[in-house]
């Protein structure tokens, strides 16, 4: 659901070009050559969006003696994981590669080194990295409750739950989606911090070119994973990056824009796999009726008066479709 750009940039000799793309996952190619004692220092910036002027992942290498060392400068509000694939010549890594890291927020993190085989030959390498936002250990807590993301007492048709034909695919596997008006209030429906929002768009439609123009709010929970609510409302967004919400507190209002075939709230669970890759996770709700359900394709499901997801899951309900058919 995240726009990012690719940017390629050659160094030799101490010539440099940049040239740069969109694409839907983000990630930088580098190539460098050298011999035993050249200077070899460069920074490389990593962009949230094409549009962005503020770089929030930058890959940093410095050269010690005859190594390169590799580190990892993460300016965003939660963990992201990144991938490194690289090419070497005459060069040595200190970590199996291909290598997936995850950063923490706000620091600078060590990654590896490659260094000569033979510091009398020349040496190369190559290297694409990609980042997604989040971690690859995140642990869900499996026996936490969700709170239906929308008022006590409303009550909205799910039009596709888990493995939805339309677009629940992939990473999308465990998604919801609800049929819902533009501007109905969303609520939180598992207390965190907010980590990103995007309000500015009043674009949609219903194909993947649309996707940069998705309006969002993506929660990071205290088991490191994360929630993703989209399709929201242009300026809805009633929360700011780096805020604590609880659950049933209003983040934004519904709406149509991104890769959206008429007006309804996505939401979906993950954690980070790779720097490619996420993987999202099927959660149980508790409605008005039911205290711990795995909703249904084509069901409508009223939330509970009392807005509250800290109820333990019940084993034996796990698999009670509930809500009313349509």
């Amino acid at each position: 659901m995240f726009q990012t750009i690719q940017s390629t940039k050659f160094v030799s000799r101490g010539i440099v070009s940049l040239v740069g793309s969109a694409v839907v996952s983000l990630s930088l190619a580098c190539i460098f050559m050298g011999h035993a004692g050249a200077p070899v220092t460069c920074e490389n910036e990593l962009r949230a969006s094409p549009a962005s002027d503020h770089p929030t992942i930058k890959v940093l290498t410095k050269r010690v003696g005859e190594a390169t060392e590799f580190f990892v400068e993460n300016s965003e509000l939660c963990e992201i994981t990144m991938t490194f694939e690289m090419r070497l010549v005459n060069l040595q890594s200190s970590v199996d590669l291909p290598f997936t890291m995850t950063c923490p927020p706000g620091r600078t993190t060590k990654a590896f080194t490659v260094a000569p085989a033979d510091a009398e030959k020349k040496w190369e390498y190559s290297y694409t990295n990609y980042y997604k936002l989040g971690s690859e250990s995140a642990t869900h807590d499996d026996s936490f409750v969700y709170q239906l993301p929308y008022a006590g007492g409303s009550t909205f048709r799910v039009t596709q739950a888990y493995g939805g034909s339309f677009s629940h695919k992939g990473s999308n596997k465990y998604a919801i989606d609800w049929k819902m008006p533009e501007g109905t209030p969303v609520l939180s429906a598992r207390e965190g911090v907010v980590v990103k929002i995007k309000s500015d768009s009043d674009i949609g439609g219903p194909s993947l070119k649309y996707d940069p123009y998705n309006n969002y709010v993506l929660i990071r929970h205290d088991d490191a994973t994360l929630a993703h609510y989209c399709h929201l409302q242009k300026g809805s967004c009633l929360v700011r990056p780096g805020q604590r919400v609880r659950a049933g507190d209003v983040i934004a209002r519904s709406g149509n824009t991104g890769f959206s075939s008429g007006p309804h709230l996505h939401f979906c669970v993950f954690k980070t796999r790779n720097g490619r890759e996420r993987q999202s996770i099927p959660v149980h709700f508790r409605t008005a009726d039911e205290k711990a359900i795995t909703l249904r394709t084509g069901r409508t499901y009223k939330a509970s008066g009392v807005q509250t997801a800290s109820v333990p899951a019940v084993k034996t309900d796990l698999a009670h479709q509930g809500g009313v058919s349509q």
